[in-house]
């Protein structure tokens, strides 16, 4: 079984830049996600907080972008779910739902997931005025007359400032 330098748990923004760098340090790299690439960013249709954001960048065509880099670094690629990690020796071991992965180092970069309250229109609203991160949508709505719901100490305090 192949022993990687880094395996990366995680293909959202923080995941594809340290694949980026690991990559392009020629490091064995292997990213594991679950789903598809990108994480929240992905359903943000308007992106201009982030480094190297072009003019009328989506979260979608921002992700692609990354991915992209990744694999030009030689990157690979594995879909699976971890389940279970041993991070006791100097090999750490990785099972997931579909096999198992080891490595020398282990970074991992699951991100955050929304809590949607269920009202009506909120599913097909996302990205589209419902939010669910203030700091990253919160400058979107400076001419709207908005709604802010917190769920948690973090986003309230984040409102308040």
């Amino acid at each position: 079984m192949q022993i990687y330098d880094v395996v990366i748990i995680g293909a959202g923004p923080a995941g594809l830049s340290a694949g980026l760098y690991a990559g392009r340090s020629r490091l064995s790299t292997l990213l594991i996600e679950k789903e598809k690439d990108g994480g929240q960013i992905v359903i943000t249709s308007e992106v201009e907080n982030y480094p190297g954001c072009m003019e009328e960048e989506s979260g979608r065509s921002l992700v692609a972008r990354m991915t992209r880099q990744t694999e030009t670094f030689g990157v690979e690629r594995a879909q699976d779910t971890i389940t279970k990690v041993d991070f006791s020796g100097d090999i750490k071991v990785l099972t997931g739902k579909k096999g198992e992965y080891r490595a020398r180092a282990v970074i991992i970069a699951t991100g955050a997931y929304p809590r949607p309250i269920g009202c009506e229109g909120e599913k097909e609203l996302i990205g589209k005025g419902v939010s669910y991160c203030a700091t990253c949508d919160g400058n979107f709505s400076r001419t709207w007359i908005s709604m802010w719901l917190a769920a948690g100490i973090l986003p309230l305090k984040r409102l308040c400032i």
